[in-house]
């Protein structure tokens, strides 16, 4: 069983799919690793830390050439792929909602395409969850970016001079990334409050210390939204969910928003006019950017300046924390198929509970009833 990782080749992209450490215990279940010359360095690992922990390291077509599993962090595209044979296993971040044309080309390759972000968010799988792993480095990475833009200091202060007082910090979306922007926020002395459209938030919010901002008046969601994350809300609530916000943000020196519904389009959190709202020197991090953003007037890749707002709309936030983003995804990658090991038969054999719900395509055709429609 040959496992290749490859070297990323997408814009921006600085993360690896396996790590010495996962390439030691790949080799533990018998599998043999090939990682393509490169593949860590922009997440600070040599070629010489892979060899050392019993990989080869060569170029891309030496790297997959009669390749059994194919690991990336984003999908590679197709055409790169050769020398691998139909049957092969493809395991990456996919995004096959956005990218159907490669998951064609995967299908008429005979690839096996396994989408880890469709990994269900059951007990079993938590190990093997990219989306956790990644969206909690995304959730402290934000804040600190908030902290790098903002022209002012986060904790009260009192000096000699007198005393500066806190920065007000604002987090719409409380999931994994939520979370954690919450704690990191707290941790750098701001006053934090939150808001979600998840009634069940509210705990998780105070648990932190922060305070939470819900719509009173209308019934929100009550536990979690299906596999975890909010579903879109009734127009009277977003209406009412508006108008609290509105106030609300006036008020902040900082906001983070991490909204995100699979498979469409980032919900609008904040519109331009709750932007003009806010104070000069104030900084909005929109974690959905890529998504077509939570933030009117976001752009994908930059940091806009909308009457003395900053708005950053970073790329790949993850990426931007490479070694433990890398650490926790190639983690995440090797719990995955160490847990269906077969080692009577050398490699993993799925079941239908996890296997259907992450594969993509099989037998020349997809699959996958998500991407049905």
């Amino acid at each position: 069983m040959k496992i290749a990782v490859l070297k990323e080749q997408a814009d921006g992209e600085r993360r690896v799919s396996a790590t010495p450490e996962t390439v030691k215990k790949f080799i533990a279940l018998g599998a043999t690793l090939a990682v393509e010359a490169g593949a860590g360095e922009t997440a600070s690992i040599a070629d010489a830390a892979y060899a050392e922990a019993g990989a080869s390291v060569g170029d891309r077509a030496a790297t997959l050439a009669g390749a059994d599993i194919v690991l990336g962090v984003q999908g590679p595209d197709p055409a790169s792929l050769t020398g691998v044979a139909p049957g092969a296993w493809i395991v990456a971040s996919l995004n096959p909602f956005a990218e159907h044309a490669r998951i064609e080309a995967y299908a008429a390759a005979g690839y096996e395409a396994l989408a880890m972000e469709f990994m269900p968010r059951i007990t079993r799988a938590q190990s093997m969850d990219i989306l956790s792993s990644q969206s909690n480095l995304a959730g402290y990475k934000a804040v600190l970016d908030a902290a790098a833009e903002y022209g002012r200091a986060f904790p009260m202060m009192m000096t000699a001079a007198g005393t500066i007082s806190a920065a007000k910090a604002f987090v719409m979306g409380v999931g994994v990334a939520g979370l954690q922007a919450i704690a990191t926020a707290r941790r750098l002395g701001a006053q934090v409050s939150a808001t979600d459209v998840r009634t069940a938030t509210r705990e998780q919010i105070q648990s932190l210390g922060a305070k939470p901002i819900f719509v009173e008046t209308i019934a929100g969601i009550e536990g979690e939204g299906t596999g975890g994350y909010a579903g879109e809300m009734s127009p009277e609530y977003q209406a009412a969910q508006a108008d609290l916000v509105s106030g609300h943000i006036a008020k902040q020196d900082i906001v983070i928003t991490t909204a995100l519904i699979p498979g469409r389009a980032a919900p609008r959190l904040i519109s331009a006019a709750q932007v003009a709202s806010m104070k000069p020197g104030s900084v909005i991090v929109d974690l959905a950017v890529e998504q077509g953003g939570n933030v009117e007037g976001s752009v994908a890749g930059e940091v806009v300046v909308v009457n003395g707002v900053k708005i950053v709309g970073h790329r790949n936030v993850p990426s931007r924390l490479a070694a433990d983003a890398s650490a926790l995804f190639s983690r995440n990658l090797f719990n995955f198929l160490n847990a269906f090991w077969d080692k009577e038969a050398g490699k993993p054999v799925l079941d239908a509970e996890i296997g259907d719900a992450i594969r993509l395509t099989q037998g020349g055709r997809i699959v996958n009833p998500r991407l049905s429609s």
